[in-house]
């Protein structure tokens, strides 16, 4: 069975707040004094430390005075920090070797940087931790954890197994939260309503889908980010005027992360609906081959990180996964915003400013953003699966790409 993450808020006692703060900068610490060791071997001359050897070092620095607080937390937490950086160490290894390819739009993949106590803070128990769950009403649970004690959480859908570890985190804003490793069974998929679909992301609009149907759905793209960039600057301008260090200087930065977070939290229940829509209702997902880190640098790099295109395709394929969904990739180079769907032929590249074209070969009036989720329908391979039943997708298809056909256009709000 295919294993998921299941995230609950969590609500820990007063008391249990300073262990757990003691708990992650433990879990800080170990990952830091390790990488400095293997900094310090580096610049010696010296290859990497094992892992083992990380572990010993960790086990000497617990007798050691400056050190002697670690042995007052679980000793599964730390050991997991360590196989953090371990696993760090060997993927940047790999990539600077060439035995794994540099992520696309990367320019320089970095060797591993300390953790900050400013960030997202967490630990991680496994079994070997023996923790422990148990579920005291629809709505309530606890999960015990060592030297902690019962965390309460909020259960906001019933753990469908048992986990197999669980991994307490902080947020920069506060909140507390404990996220379980489960098995879960595949989900029985409603039936589809159309075979296949094509799926073209976009910053005008989130999404445009065009079905086996000819059916074109338009996603909104409700830009979280850039409609509240003035509360953030007038956020950010206040911190500004606060001594560093002081109360209210905490108290505002408390005031920032929970602004990105509001921010965060609506992209994605708006990625999660558009996901089990697109999911739902079709059987064979079409998606095209972006280079998201790639764009990110571009000058629209900060309205395709508000659009969520990685979290949202990330969506699509984990719930197609569950569902018994296929989801197919077209190629990275297919033309899929200069070709026409009606005809096939090549136009040329077009700018982005331009939505509506007209195909100097055929003479039809396209949408572009429509146009191109039929190619990349068709650049997926799923013509020749339609065609074989007789039935040419490029004419079953000619006329939902038109502009005058967008008259049958279910444009779908945010919130929806």
């Amino acid at each position: 069975m295919p294993t998921m993450r299941y995230r609950y808020r969590a609500y820990p006692k007063p008391a249990q707040i300073e262990p757990i703060s003691q708990l992650f900068g433990c879990t800080r610490v170990a990952y830091n004094d390790a990488l400095a060791l293997c900094k310090a071997e580096y610049e010696a001359g010296r290859g990497k430390p094992s892992f083992a050897e990380l572990s010993r070092q960790l086990t000497q620095s617990k007798k050691t005075k400056e050190r002697a607080w670690l042995a007052d937390v679980s000793a599964i937490p730390l050991q997991q920090a360590l196989r953090d950086l371990d696993r760090a160490f060997r993927n940047y290894f790999d990539v600077a070797t060439g035995k794994r390819k540099k992520p696309r739009g990367v320019k320089k993949v970095g060797s591993p940087k300390f953790r900050s106590r400013h960030n997202h803070q967490s630990a991680y128990f496994t079994k070997a931790a023996r923790f422990s769950v148990r579920q005291v009403s629809a709505k309530k649970g606890f999960v015990r954890l060592p030297k902690i004690g019962e965390a309460e959480f909020r259960i906001s859908r019933p753990l469908p197994s048992e986990p197999s570890s669980v991994t307490l985190i902080r947020e920069p804003d506060g909140r507390h939260y404990v996220s379980f490793v489960v098995e879960v069974p595949e989900v029985e998929a409603k039936p589809a309503k159309a075979e296949a679909i094509g799926l073209d992301l976009g910053l005008e609009h989130l999404a445009t889908t065009v079905d086996t149907n000819g059916q074109v759905t338009k996603y909104e793209n409700p830009r979280w980010l850039r409609s509240k960039e003035r509360k953030l600057a007038n956020l950010q301008r206040a911190l500004d005027r606060k001594k560093k260090g002081s109360k209210r200087y905490a108290k505002q930065q408390h005031r920032i992360a929970v602004a990105h977070r509001k921010i965060r939290e609506t992209r994605t229940h708006h990625h999660l609906q558009v996901a089990n829509k697109v999911v739902d209702e079709n059987q064979v997902i079409a998606l095209e081959t972006l280079n998201i880190a790639g764009l990110k640098q571009t000058r629209m790099g900060k309205s395709i990180s508000d659009a969520g295109w990685g979290q949202l395709v990330s969506l699509i394929r984990s719930k197609a996964e569950a569902r018994g969904r296929q989801v197919i990739v077209a190629d990275q180079f297919a033309p899929t915003t200069q070709m026409c769907s009606v005809c096939g032929a090549n136009c040329g590249k077009k700018a982005l400013h331009i939505r509506a074209w007209t195909c100097d070969s055929c003479g039809s009036r396209l949408d572009r953003d429509a146009n191109a989720a039929v190619n990349i329908m068709l650049a997926a391979g799923l013509a020749e699966s339609i065609n074989e039943r007789g039935e040419n997708v490029r004419r079953q298809l000619a006329g939902a790409v038109t502009v005058e056909a967008l008259t049958r256009l279910e444009l779908v709000p945010s919130g929806y």
